[in-house]
């Protein structure tokens, strides 16, 4: 399928969804996301694929939302449905099946760094910052960020990076537990994809179930939580790969998984 926003291609397992709208530094548009939604469900619903790269190129991920079209938002109606955009994707990227890896270079602003808390994994290039910079302009995180950051960081840190709406570097946004993996500037697409290929060696009802089970459960209280992953365990014991995988390491070689 062909894109506006979007570039997409797959290199092996992975498949990498870049943003494309560089004169307006990758800023979130009602399209582009719309397109994001249709490219990620594609590429999870392709066997081939097993794992999802987003990022927004070699210079910057994301500057945020369109703010263009924000200022079209006068009303309550108008909110819901211009936040509702955001809250689709955010949900397509945390109930896919594959997992999802944020590749982040340059500038990841508001919209783009809560963009970016929606994915599984993310790893960022020194030289990358991150910043939720709503106080700036009078409005509040609409896309998750007050809720999945301090879900990833802890409540206290999160309103420090809320309340100063200043950007931190990708070394703080490392030791914070912000960004999963460092690397050296202009590295974080192949340390994504090195990633991608370790995901794909692994069995893929083991991550989908893993996925469900941390993001489900982090909704929960602990009783609750782990009787949905007993009753994930319990349904995977009875599948194809369970039997592959103990047989492969009993019989000390590789194990062929087919997802099923």
């Amino acid at each position: 399928m062909n894109y506006e926003t979007l570039r997409t291609a797959q290199d092996g397992p992975a498949f990498v969804i870049t943003f494309h709208r560089p004169k307006v530094r990758n800023a979130l548009s009602g399209q582009l996301l719309e397109e994001l939604v249709a490219a990620v469900k594609a590429a999870d619903a392709d066997a081939s694929v097993r794992a999802v790269i987003l990022t927004g190129g070699p210079e910057l991920f994301s500057a945020g939302a369109d703010l263009n079209e924000a200022l079209e938002v006068k009303s309550a109606r108008d909110g819901m449905a211009f936040f509702g955009r955001f809250h689709r994707v955010a949900d397509v990227l945390e109930t896919a099946d594959k997992p999802v890896i944020a590749s982040i270079e340059g500038f990841c602003f508001t919209g783009g760094c809560e963009l970016a808390l929606a994915c599984d994994i993310r790893v960022a290039g020194d030289g990358a910052s991150f910043a939720i910079t709503s106080a700036r302009i009078g409005t509040v995180a609409g896309f998750g960020g007050t809720q999945r950051l301090p879900r990833i960081v802890g409540a206290s840190r999160a309103l420090e990076i809320l309340f100063s709406a200043e950007p931190i570097d990708a070394q703080e946004a490392h030791r914070i537990g912000l960004v999963n993996r460092l690397t050296p500037k202009g590295g974080a697409l192949a340390e994504a994809k090195r990633l991608a290929a370790i995901y794909a060696e692994r069995a893929p009802l083991s991550l989908a179930f893993a996925k469900r089970a941390v993001h489900r459960g982090m909704q929960t209280d602990l009783a609750s939580g782990i009787e949905l992953e007993t009753f994930l365990v319990t349904t995977i014991y009875g599948t194809d790969d369970k039997r592959e995988g103990i047989s492969a390491f009993l019989e000390k070689r590789k194990a062929k998984f087919t997802g099923k």
